[in-house]
């Protein structure tokens, strides 16, 4: 069993890996998180952007899980489902788990509603979210609110849940940020088509993973956004609402931490973010321009810039650290074509909140990320492309010497390395 998770903000290349790996599975489960973040994924189907559905639907092979873990936008997974329907990739093998939480319009609302009003405070607030009401949704579970998507099966109950649940959003709509309630009849009009299509993909997914263990399926567990995004040791509060790391994974597939067999990190050759909070090694110029050009930063999900700067192995140790790599796949080393030097930061300087300062080599606490400052190393560059290189023996000389200060600096070694975004274009170590 192996779990794939992003080691550093989000976007690093996941999608690419999973639909790689997939291919020898026969289970592929998506262990947390919602439609507020894509995988992009380039195959002999076309291009995709996926949002829910595990990378893996592209092995007709596999049967993809969307967890328990994860929090289902049911108008949003049907865009997703007609889109991979179109190009004639079957579904028969998509799967729901029946306690995952639905993301539904009020979710939305309130979501755009919180960010509006963080937004009118010091603007230091504001979290950056893809208003997609992702956060509202995790709240509800943890309040006891939310409803699993099992509870569509019934649809009088589903329906007398909605309505309670609906009113009581309004409440705060109303009373708490002053926006307009949402009507009922409106809500449903674009809801209950979508909750009756995906209604037939709703399984018991804890019986399935019982099968699916004692038979000794081979299985990739996919993980959503970054460690530097998880809820408990990422830049809260810029932050998701759920667990990348891979203790995630455990919880959100169901699954003992015993029967993880590899934890594979995707990082990119360089940093990059989409959202508000800490980020030590982001470049405001040119450079940082250019990495963005190059590599098409644009998120998958809003179409946002993204910031990017160089690489961050203290956040990159960090994350290897947190969920116990035993390798790591390195995406877009393609990007760094053609740069004369690469910096890596390998320390930050912080300055605490009484005006002292410290050194250190690994990630502190949010406040004090904030008021970090890297500390670099400088490396060659290559003149040379690598798009076209399929064997570690053709990289560059400098390449390989940047790869292997990755590997020293985390204790890690690589065992893939991209050079674009087809599959053709991996390089295996």
């Amino acid at each position: 069993m192996w779990v794939i998770l992003g080691a550093q903000w989000g976007d690093e290349g996941k999608g690419k890996v999973v639909d790689y790996l997939a291919d020898k599975a026969k289970l592929v489960i998506r262990y947390q998180g919602g439609d507020n973040a894509g995988h992009t994924v380039i195959n002999q189907y076309g291009k995709f952007g996926m949002h829910l559905i595990p990378s893996g639907i592209f092995n007709p092979s596999a049967y993809s899980l969307i967890g328990t873990g994860t929090v289902v936008n049911p108008i949003s997974l049907l865009k997703e489902m007609d889109q991979v329907r179109a190009a004639n990739v079957p579904l028969d093998k998509l799967m729901i788990s029946d306690r995952a939480h639905l993301v539904l319009p009020y979710h939305v609302a309130l979501d755009k509603a919180e960010e509006k009003y963080r937004a009118s405070l010091s603007g230091k607030e504001k979290i950056g979210t893809t208003l997609r009401g992702i956060g509202p949704a995790y709240a509800d579970k943890s309040a006891r609110w939310g409803i699993q998507c099992g509870e569509m099966l019934d649809w009088a109950h589903f329906e007398r849940r909605l309505k309670t649940n609906l009113d009581r959003a309004n409440r705060m709509l109303e009373h708490v940020y002053g926006e307009p309630v949402l009507d009922y009849g409106e809500m449903m009009v674009a809801l209950e088509p979508a909750c009756r299509a995906i209604a037939p993909f709703i399984t018991d997914s804890f019986s399935l993973m019982r099968k699916a263990l004692d038979e000794n399926w081979d299985i990739i567990l996919e993980g959503q956004l970054g460690a530097m995004r998880d809820l408990d040791w990422g830049t809260y509060p810029f932050v998701t609402s759920s667990n990348p790391i891979a203790g995630g994974a455990c919880s959100g597939a169901g699954i003992p931490p015993s029967k993880i067999d590899q934890v594979v990190g995707v990082v990119k050759a360089y940093s990059t973010s989409v959202g508000e909070g800490p980020m030590p090694t982001e470049l405001q110029d040119e450079t940082g321009k250019m990495l963005r050009d190059i590599g098409g930063e644009y998120g998958v999900t809003t179409g946002r810039p993204r910031r990017c700067g160089w690489l961050d192995l203290v956040a990159l140790r960090y994350a290897s650290q947190l969920s116990g790599f035993n390798s790591v796949a390195i995406t877009k080393l393609d990007v760094l074509d053609g740069f004369k030097e690469l910096k890596m930061c390998v320390a930050y300087d912080v300055t605490r909140p009484d005006g002292s300062r410290f050194r250190t080599a690994t990630v502190p606490a949010a406040y004090l990320m904030a008021r970090a400052e890297p500390v670099y190393i400088t490396m060659p560059g290559w003149q040379a492309q690598t798009t076209d290189v399929r064997t570690w023996d053709g990289l560059p000389k400098e390449a390989k010497e940047y790869l292997m200060k990755v590997e020293e600096f985390i204790g890690a070694k690589i065992k893939l390395v991209s050079v674009g975004a087809r599959r053709e274009q991996t390089i295996f170590v």
